[in-house]
């Protein structure tokens, strides 16, 4: 079964709380605190694996959590880091907010690409020891990891795409260029998932070809298996365009070619301006005036035309040379850049919730919302900074440190970041 689409849930590990302890030994006094920090909670890593084709088994398990971190332990002993969760992708495998539809990743590369970092280890009691507090009882939790859902999109990598009508050779060009083994039967729509083949022109020079299941007319608009794959033509490099120019089934080869080149615009603008030849298949079929008065169409709207009998390699050469000269002017396989993640508008939430605790003078202050605005925040940044205190402000955070009896100067510790509240 080929899915080229899934939506999952993911869930980076939780970091480890930090540990209350105090050192005991025999003939020492006051030993002070020593309980450690906590573990870092596992993160979420998508792998691009060229061994897999299809995202099917995402059908069967769409919850995906890592491990957290242990919790840390008397005698200074910090907890384990748990083990990333390693999530294995077919290679040009798009990974989108499934909220938003911001691009996180683009799983196309050898480098594995961490997509939910585990929240870190809380500290232990030992980190909070000063002059005036020697005995601290108490130890901050750890960080929640992130957590999300996403839609994975599936885009094949390939150099050159063959689009058209079903039927007209695609399948049958693949095969006798490449040593895929695509099925060809005299029916539309044998072909119903893309194949890729290696196309070897000679030592050391070799693309990558993609059969596009056939289009047909309404195909971005999700008519026949259209709108299922016009997706795995974007990365495509070039295109080559098959036509029947025997009109062997009846049809206009000349509406053919318009009717394809129209959905391939209707569907993503930028196809229409993608480097493209044109192959008229089944020239056994046809008349030397159909052959050359579809040439005169097709050259006047600009494309180069290469008339061809797949089925026996006849000129296919001439059009392969044709595409390896394309290639090497051409831009590589296109890999799309992660779109930055954008700020949370506080005003939009549906809770502003905080859970503020009071332990040894320092208030802690927790809430699912706001850890997900510190996640957008860049606090070596100026503006970013006081885009946070704008939100602490707006949200009632302040307020509710003011409720709880805060005063300047005391401590105010928000997960990661620690500051001294002023007025």
């Amino acid at each position: 079964m080929f899915v080229d689409v899934a939506k999952i849930s993911i869930k980076a590990g939780d970091g480890g709380n930090g540990a209350v302890s105090f050192h005991r030994e025999k003939y020492v006094a006051s030993g002070g605190p020593d309980g450690g920090d906590g573990g870092k909670g596992g993160d979420v890593v998508f792998v691009a694996d060229t061994n897999l084709s299809t995202l099917a088994d995402f059908r069967y398990k769409r919850k995906y959590a890592a491990p957290n971190g242990a919790a840390g332990m008397s005698g200074r002993k910090n907890g384990r880091k748990a083990e990333d969760l390693i999530i294995r992708v077919p290679t040009g495998t798009l990974i989108r907010d499934a909220e938003t539809g911001r691009i996180i990743a683009d799983i196309s590369g050898k480098e594995p690409v961490v997509v939910a970092k585990g929240g870190k280890g809380g500290w232990g009691n030992s980190h909070f020891a000063t002059p005036t507090r020697q005995t601290p009882r108490f130890a901050r939790p750890g960080v929640p990891g992130e957590e999300m859902e996403v839609q994975l999109e599936l885009k094949l990598l390939a150099d050159v795409g063959l689009v058209g009508f079903p039927n007209v050779g695609k399948s049958t060009l693949l095969s006798v260029v490449s040593q895929a083994k695509p099925e060809i039967a005299d029916y539309h729509f044998t072909t119903i998932t893309p194949k890729l083949g290696v196309v070897t022109v000679s030592e050391g020079r070799s693309f990558v070809m993609a059969d596009i299941p056939g289009l047909i007319e309404g195909a971005w608009e999700g008519t026949g298996l259209g709108h299922q794959f016009l997706r795995h033509v974007e990365r495509c490099r070039m295109l080559v365009h098959i036509v029947d120019v025997a009109g062997s089934e009846g049809r206009d080869p000349k509406e053919d070619f318009r009717i394809i080149n129209e959905e391939l615009r209707k569907f993503n603008s930028e196809l229409a301006d993608r480097p493209m030849v044109v192959a008229g298949n089944k020239c056994d079929l046809a008349t030397d005036e159909q052959i050359e008065d579809f040439r005169t169409f097709v050259e006047e709207q600009g494309y180069e035309f290469y008339p061809i009998m797949a089925a026996i390699r006849y000129d296919v050469d001439p059009l392969l040379d044709k595409i390896t000269e394309m290639l090497q002017k051409l831009p590589p396989v296109t890999v799309y850049e992660a779109e930055p993640a954008p700020q949370i508008d506080v005003d939009a939430l549906n809770s502003k919730e905080v859970k503020i605790s009071v332990c040894d003078g320092i208030y802690f202050v927790e809430g699912k919302w706001l850890y997900r605005v510190m996640q957008s925040v860049n606090f070596d940044d100026y503006e970013s900074l006081n885009y946070f205190q704008n939100v602490l402000i707006s949200s009632g955070v302040i307020d509710a440190l003011r409720e709880a009896g805060i005063e300047e100067g005391d401590t105010v510790s928000i997960y990661e970041v620690q500051f001294d509240f002023v007025e």
